[in-house]
């Protein structure tokens, strides 16, 4: 089998290994999006704030892995990591779309000030991301779990930079399972965690 063809396959087939499959299955970027905009939520307003959660969690992460299983289903790209990084300037513009969509009714609605800050450091890292997929494959996994830990961190305080192995071990994952080289994922690393924390920063 070539290596080309061993990056179609699915993780289970090319790395069965739990720790790869947390990594990468488990720990994909809808399941920090939807942990960051619930935990930002609550941040920002308690239970009002968990139901803008709720609404940002569902346009930020789950429209975005419809669009994919859209796209998936009809062959347009093969799985809901999308490894071919052609495929990925069609997807990465829907799931900004989806977005930018949120920030929309967040701010026409009043939703609190630093769970829309989210948001928006979350469409910053979207469309560098995009710029850089032009050219070369960042990690998306890693820019959004990185992202997403130091957004928490901003928030609740330092402690939460304990659950960075977590980070690393997605970064890993990437790369054993050969759909990112190590440059890749360190770049991914650094780029959500300093757009979108300087982002946040800014906004909050």
């Amino acid at each position: 089998m070539t290596a080309s063809a061993a990056t179609e396959l699915p993780v289970a087939k090319r790395a069965r290994g739990p720790l790869v499959v947390l990594g990468t299955d488990v720990l994909e970027p809808r399941t920090w999006i939807i942990a960051v905009t619930l935990l930002m939520g609550w941040y920002s307003g308690r239970l009002p704030g968990v139901a803008w959660g709720l609404l940002a969690s569902f346009l930020c992460g789950v429209v975005p892995m419809l669009w994919i299983k859209w796209g998936q289903r009809r062959g347009y790209w093969g799985d809901r990591h999308v490894r071919r990084r052609q495929d990925r300037l069609i997807v990465l513009p829907g799931v900004i779309v989806s977005v930018a969509s949120c920030i929309t009714l967040m701010l026409t609605l009043d939703a609190p000030r630093e769970l829309t800050a989210v948001v928006m450091a979350m469409l910053a890292t979207l469309i560098a991301i995009l710029a850089i997929t032009t050219a070369w494959k960042v990690s998306v996994h890693t820019a959004v779990a990185s992202g997403a830990v130091v957004l928490t961190a901003l928030a609740y305080g330092p402690w939460v930079l304990a659950a960075y192995p977590l980070v690393w071990l997605v970064g890993w994952s990437r790369v054993a399972v050969r759909d990112h080289t190590l440059a890749q994922v360190l770049v991914g690393t650094a780029l959500g965690a300093g757009l979108a924390g300087a982002v946040y920063s800014w906004l909050s």
